[in-house]
């Protein structure tokens, strides 16, 4: 299970909570109370990339080609504000 920590408790325990992902543990780093990024054990996280690339490209795979028709690299960069 992950415990959660504040990005402003990490900064300051990074030793203990390296030490713990060494025995482990993972951590959720959370801003402001909104989950901001994980610490896993190495290993693990490898296959955190692999499942992550497969539902990333399984999802691709079901949505429908849109058309967008042609644009120049004019209307690409246009700005509009």
């Amino acid at each position: 299970m992950e415990e959660a920590v504040s990005a402003a408790d990490a900064n300051r325990k990074f030793s203990l909570i390296l030490r713990g992902v060494r025995e482990g543990h993972s951590y959720v780093v959370t801003s402001h109370g909104r989950p901001v990024a994980r610490i896993v054990p190495a290993d693990r996280h490898e296959g955190v990339a692999s499942r992550s690339r497969t539902t990333l490209l399984s999802r691709l795979e079901r949505q429908p080609v849109v058309d967008a028709g042609r644009w120049t690299r004019d209307e690409l960069y246009e700005d509009e504000g």
